[in-house]
């Protein structure tokens, strides 16, 4: 498996119609080709969603971001893994990461062919450092 550190990009949408497309369509115009996206309602804040989203990288990016109210999620700290799709890995993974004392604050991974892909998201730093250590000891 393959780990490393990702900068999560969020910002906050009206629950309405064609919101999501918006904010795609700013990235998309800037050359942005995302990897990962997870846009959800925010039932804390009604009336409202937000948008996760990853990679943004270089000045072009990330002002069209910026532009488009995109902020870099300073308090979200992500770990991408990649790795070969077996059965009972992320069993396994959530197992070493709780033996740890590690307490997620979302995980999100999908299997495409014999591939997968997870995104790990804690709160700090030093959370997603010993994540990095969990998996290249895996």
């Amino acid at each position: 498996m393959k780990a490393q550190r990702v900068d999560t990009w969020a910002v906050s949408i009206a629950d309405k119609p064609g919101a999501l497309a918006a904010k795609l369509k700013a990235l998309s115009a800037a050359g942005v080709n995302l990897e990962f996206l997870i846009a959800r309602r925010a039932p804390e804040k009604p009336r409202t969603g937000v948008i996760f989203v990853t990679p943004i990288q270089g000045s072009k990016q990330c002002g069209a971001a910026g532009a488009a109210g995109f902020k870099k999620a300073k308090n979200l700290h992500t770990v991408r893994v990649e790795g070969s799709d077996k059965r009972g890995q992320g069993a396994q993974l959530a197992q070493a990461l709780a033996a740890k004392g590690l307490n997620l604050r979302g995980l999100s991974a999908a299997a495409i062919g014999k591939k997968f892909v997870s995104h790990i998201a804690v709160d700090k730093a030093a959370d997603a450092a010993k994540v990095m250590s969990v998996v290249k000891s895996l």
